[in-house]
């Protein structure tokens, strides 16, 4: 087996020193026209050097002979702009209406919180005067009524009895 001897790194044996140490030059592969394929065109960077880059399509040139066509607006072009204004305008009204409607909307809330209150108070009322009278003060006998109706037909005349007890 054959070994080199070593050597000291230096900076004049540093790998990869275009100075020092350069790198032998690769021959450039030639591109034919013909091989060249479709969106890509020689190119020149800033720092002017010239390579092969992807591009956009290029316009065909403008010919005088030709006359201007004028391209037909397209539908979803049409119904945009028509809708626009539509919906701005529709936002403004609803903020307009909005901004007149706070302070009824304000007491509205106002008197929502009176209505829960008195809600509550008829609904604590007759506990607290249930509570109140104790056991065996002011109580009555319960009455039960019952009814009895009989009715022919749909539109028959429904007749009954009402027992008290």
């Amino acid at each position: 087996m054959h070994t080199e001897p070593h050597q000291p790194l230096t900076p004049a044996t540093r790998y990869g020193d275009p100075l020092h140490r350069p790198r032998p030059i690769q021959p450039h592969t030639v591109l034919l026209p013909q091989e060249v394929p479709p969106g890509v065109d020689w190119v020149t960077l800033p720092n002017g050097i010239r390579t092969l880059a992807y591009t956009h399509p290029h316009p065909g040139p403008v010919t005088e002979t030709e006359p201007n066509r004028v391209q037909p607006i397209p539908a979803w072009a049409k119904t945009t702009a028509l809708l626009a204004p539509t919906v701005g305008g529709g936002i403004a009204a609803a903020g307009f209406g909005i901004s007149y409607a706070a302070p009824g909307v304000l007491a509205m809330a106002e008197a929502l919180w009176a209505a829960v209150a008195l809600i509550a108070a008829g609904a604590l009322t007759p506990l607290l005067l249930r509570a109140g009278r104790g056991p065996g003060r002011g109580t009555t006998p319960v009455q039960h009524v019952t009814q009895n109706i009989t009715a022919s037909g749909m539109f028959g005349r429904a007749s009954g009895t009402l027992n008290n007890r």
